[in-house]
């Protein structure tokens, strides 16, 4: 007779149990509602307040690059001594049917030909196409500039045309997965791989009948590869459960594939318009495709005193730095300010730090492919150890006027010259007028610096600014000169007063550029410095029209 009474007291205990479990969870609700109501503004600032820097990208941002940007330099050194006339370029869109690759592939094509002319001046951009559809400030100027008669605008030779031209989603995709399965635990693991191709084809054309040349064109394709991994686990201990898992993804961008197959294009359509060897320049060791990835490899490896020691030895040998007995600090402020102009040099980031983008600069000279086919470090003991010479001091002038013959003029014509040194170093530039004159063009008002940087074209006048210091214009029949000092020391430091004239206003005591030579050999000495000199001649004047007789009338 006790069970059912002991039966009856055991159910009737459930329900209260159940009812201090809701009771507890609606008093846990409650807490929570109450923590989720709003704050106070001013108990919130605390908090806020670390947005802005959080906001802040957590790396530097670096160049964009491609495997064929050390090629486009090449193209620039290979038409700048052909000495390939400046072209007139504009490009049409370069569209995607697919809609796969949101790209701005015009953009890149434009970077591409500056890339290419930045010591050549091979080609220059028309930018003049009007998007009707979408009308920015610059377009509504030109509009109205247009229709006033206020603007002119250049016609270009040629255009550039294309398109992506397919985009064949995973081509080649594999899968792989496999799993053991237990009474209390269950293990999976996963692989796949993929490959997806992009194509893009690019012609050159002449604008003027909007035909497109028959040969010059291009088509090229890039395998964009995918892949990824995982790891799954689950398992029970007792009434509970318990999953894990863990994966790996690699996707490559089509972004960068893409500026890819851009500057290959331009190469290629570039290199038969001009009818240059532009295959040289695809030849080049670091187009290799593990380029990039080896040497951040080989960054890694090392530590960061001895990657400072590399970059400070090339700076050396470059022209940038002095030779100095003991290695410099990383973060000392010389070494800094150095590679902060080797930085701005090669286009990149300007940061002063030795970081994986200016050790890849650097040290990609000294990288070949080996005979296995693999890349190889070549003479970085040497480098290391201080034993690398450095790069002689070398001088390159030619005068850029888009015409055949560049060693006589008509009066009155605009002369363009430019000027490069193969490493950092002081520079000086004078002019030899008809009238006997030698006058300071470089250094100069707009120009103060005397150190130039290595490999950069310098443009006597610099016909790229609106208003540039100084313009070479022809003067009365006779020969004029232009004559260039490239010195390792600044050589105005022991150079007699009344030479360190202010530009542009000539220059007393001195008859000829040859004087002035001897004045630098004997401030630096022959060994530190060099010097070249152009020449042209100024043709007699037209002969003026014969008079009407009788005043013009008949």
């Amino acid at each position: 007779m006790n069970k059912p009474t002991r039966f009856s007291s055991a159910t009737s205990s459930r329900p209260a149990r159940a009812r201090m479990l809701l009771l507890s969870a609606v008093a846990g609700a409650a807490f929570v509602a109450g923590c989720a109501t709003p704050l106070a503004p001013k108990e919130d600032a605390l908090f806020q307040s670390y947005a802005s820097a959080s906001d802040r990208p957590a790396t530097r941002p670096v160049r964009s690059m491609s495997s064929f940007s050390d090629s486009l330099a090449c193209m620039d050194e290979m038409m700048r001594e052909a000495e390939v006339p400046t072209m007139l370029i504009t490009s049409t869109f370069i569209p995607d049917f697919s809609g796969r690759v949101p790209v701005a592939a015009k953009q890149m094509v434009i970077t591409a030909l500056s890339q290419m002319s930045r010591r050549s001046n091979a080609f220059r951009y028309v930018d003049f196409e009007v998007d009707i559809a979408r009308q920015d400030t610059v377009q509504n100027l030109t509009t109205i500039l247009l229709n006033n008669n206020q603007m002119e605008l250049q016609r270009p030779a040629l255009y550039v045309s294309g398109g992506i031209s397919f985009v064949d989603q995973n081509v080649l995709s594999t899968r792989h997965g496999a799993g053991v399965s237990g009474s209390r635990v269950e293990v999976g693991y996963d692989r796949s791989r993929g490959a997806t191709i992009v194509g893009l084809e690019m012609h050159l054309g002449d604008f003027r009948t909007r035909t497109l040349i028959p040969g010059l064109d291009s088509a090229n394709e890039v395998i964009v590869g995918n892949s990824g991994q995982g790891l799954d686990l689950a398992g029970r201990i007792g009434s509970y459960g318990v999953q894990f898992n863990v994966g790996r993804d690699l996707t490559q961008g089509t972004g960068a594939a893409m500026r890819t197959l851009v500057d290959l294009a331009l190469i290629e359509l570039a290199g038969k318009w001009t009818h240059l060897p532009y295959w040289r320049c695809l030849t080049l060791d670091n187009t290799h495709p593990e380029f990039r990835r080896q040497l951040r490899e080989w960054y890694d490896a090392g530590d960061a005193p001895a990657r400072a020691r590399l970059v400070q030895r090339y700076l050396v040998a470059r022209g940038y730095l002095p030779a100095f007995e003991q290695p410099l600090l990383p973060n000392s402020a010389v070494l800094r300010e150095a590679v902060g102009r080797f930085q701005a040099d090669v286009g990149a980031v300007v940061t002063g730090d030795i970081s994986f983008d200016v050790y890849e600069r650097a040290l990609r000279d000294f990288v070949a492919v080996g005979e296995d086919g693999q890349l190889t470090r070549i003479g970085w003991t040497e480098l290391a150890n201080g034993e690398t010479k450095p790069v002689p001091l070398a001088i390159s002038m030619q005068i850029e006027n888009t015409v055949k013959d560049r060693t006589a003029f008509p009066p009155g014509t605009n002369i363009f010259a430019s000027v490069t040194v193969s490493r950092a170093a002081y520079l000086y530039c004078y002019l030899n007028d008809t009238h006997g004159n030698i006058v300071k063009l470089l250094p100069n008002v707009l120009h103060p610096d005397a150190l130039v940087s290595a490999n950069q074209a310098i443009r006597l006048p610099d016909w790229m600014v609106p208003y540039p210091a100084f313009v070479l214009t022809s003067g009365k029949q006779g020969s004029e000169a232009l004559m260039c000092v490239a010195a390792n020391e600044d050589p105005m430091t022991r150079m007699p007063q009344e030479l360190n004239a202010s530009a542009l206003t000539p220059i007393r005591g001195v008859g000829t550029l040859e004087d002035m030579r001897k004045h630098f050999e004997t401030a630096v000495g022959a060994d530190k410095m060099v010097a070249q000199t152009l020449q042209w001649r100024i043709l007699p004047p037209p002969p003026a029209p014969p008079a009407a007789a009788n005043g013009g009338k008949k």
